[in-house]
């Protein structure tokens, strides 16, 4: 159960730095309304919170999360902005997966 809550820790921190940055991305890029930008430095403080709810030490859990990053990332282009990731984008990020797992969760 520990490795689930992690995880989805993991998902929540990615949503808000990636969400974050695309309503600062919108403002400051696409000429959105300052609203945008507000709200997206609201989320982005919130990514920096919930990372500090893992269990392991800052270092080990923003290594992990860089991993996580990238897969969050393939993903967020694929739903929010219709770039299908092709299998180098695939491959790159199950090699981030694996880096995950064993940064986080290999037995010590």
């Amino acid at each position: 159960m520990r490795v689930v809550h992690s995880l989805a820790l993991f998902v929540l921190a990615g949503l808000c730095e990636i969400g974050g940055g695309y309503l600062v991305w919108l403002w400051w890029r696409t000429g959105a309304s300052w609203v945008y930008g507000a709200g997206g430095a609201a989320v982005l403080f919130l990514y920096g919170v919930v990372p500090t709810y893992q269990p392991a030490h800052f270092g080990r859990v923003y290594a992990a999360y860089g991993g996580a990053f990238v897969v969050l990332s393939i993903l967020w282009g694929s739903l929010v902005d219709r770039i299908a990731p092709d299998r180098y984008d695939l491959a790159g990020g199950l090699i981030c997966l694996v880096g995950v797992a064993v940064i986080m969760y290999w037995p010590r």
